[in-house]
């Protein structure tokens, strides 16, 4: 418990690794084997994370909307979803079966903004220096229905980076086509550079993401804000514009019965306008066990991402965390 309040400073959005005293389950089940001369109280150290600062939002394994309320700050507003979870791989605390990483990840949210996880998925961002991807292909799936803005992991050190991941729809006159992705890796500082590794999306640096909708723009899940009409860059009602939206369609019927889904009209055209997603691996941590030949460290990749503003948008008092 000590841990966590010489560091709780340097806590946001979900534990770190595999931190075996915020996982209850797998401490009762296995935390004598870890400190059996100290036991804690699983319930204490989750409190010491969660009271300590009104600054801190703890997520495990679910979503909140966040609005940065700050008079002198961005007065953003968004949707997270965080999860401390990764495949199993050894007796290690927030770890899953294969069998059970669908049900896991469908919980996401469709109009999640962005994803924090601690494992990435397959495919991306995941390649370990001793082997190919190990990432959640589960996980993977799910990103490409929800298409969230940005998409945050670690867990694979080496793989430290970013990738502009472009989502392809399947053409509707070809039932036996798949989806696409159009992958564009990122470049960032080399190691030991000066430089400040920096992500950006908005436009000035690099091309601004295609990805214009956001959870403020309309609710079209089970939020209890109200509902608001979509914001669109585009004009609506062309024979693009249509036959993207009956694309849409055929698609998101193959995802009933889990998570917070939605087949509405509204939902569907949400979709249709989050064609792209950044997915960074922004691991501390630049070498795995056992570390041969030391323990190296990265530096932090800084994001620049635009949000709604709250003002912009005129949205009611409702459900969410506003922070400072």
């Amino acid at each position: 418990m000590a841990v966590y309040r010489s560091c709780v400073g340097l806590l946001t959005g979900s534990p770190r690794n595999h931190d075996l005293t915020l996982d209850p389950t797998f401490y009762a089940r296995h935390g004598t084997g870890f400190q059996k001369d100290h036991l804690e109280d699983p319930q204490e150290c989750i409190e010491v994370i969660t009271k300590a600062s009104s600054s801190i939002l703890y997520l495990r394994h679910e979503s909140a909307v966040v609005r940065l309320s700050r008079p002198d700050g961005p007065k953003t507003v968004f949707k997270v979803f965080g999860s401390p979870y990764s495949p199993s791989n050894g007796n290690w605390a927030f770890g899953y079966e294969t069998a059970d990483a669908e049900a896991l990840w469908d919980q996401i949210p469709r109009d999640t903004d962005l994803v924090v996880a601690h494992t990435p998925p397959y495919s991306h961002r995941d390649n370990r220096a001793t082997g190919g991807p190990v990432g959640c292909a589960a996980l993977r799936q799910v990103l490409q229905r929800v298409r969230p803005k940005l998409a945050v992991c670690g867990h694979v050190h080496e793989s430290r980076g970013y990738e502009r991941v472009r989502w392809i729809s399947a053409s509707e006159t070809d039932p036996a086509a798949k989806d696409q992705v159009v992958v564009v890796p990122g470049v960032l500082p080399s190691p030991g550079s000066k430089k400040q590794s920096l992500v950006d999306l908005t436009g000035k640096k690099a091309p601004r993401l295609d990805n214009v909708w956001s959870w403020a723009h309309g609710n079209c899940t089970t939020s209890r804000m109200k509902d608001r009409s979509l914001v669109s860059g585009s004009g609506s009602g062309s024979a693009t514009d249509g036959n993207r939206l009956a694309m849409e369609r055929r698609q998101m019927t193959e995802y009933e019965g889990g998570g917070d889904h939605d087949d509405s009209d509204h939902a569907i055209r949400a979709r249709a306008q989050r064609q792209e997603t950044c997915i960074v691996n922004a691991a501390i941590m630049g070498t795995s066990w056992p570390h041969r030949g030391g323990k190296r460290f990265n530096t932090p990749i800084v994001v620049d991402l635009e949000l709604p503003m709250q003002k912009e948008l005129s949205l009611d008092e409702g459900p969410g965390y506003d922070k400072q």
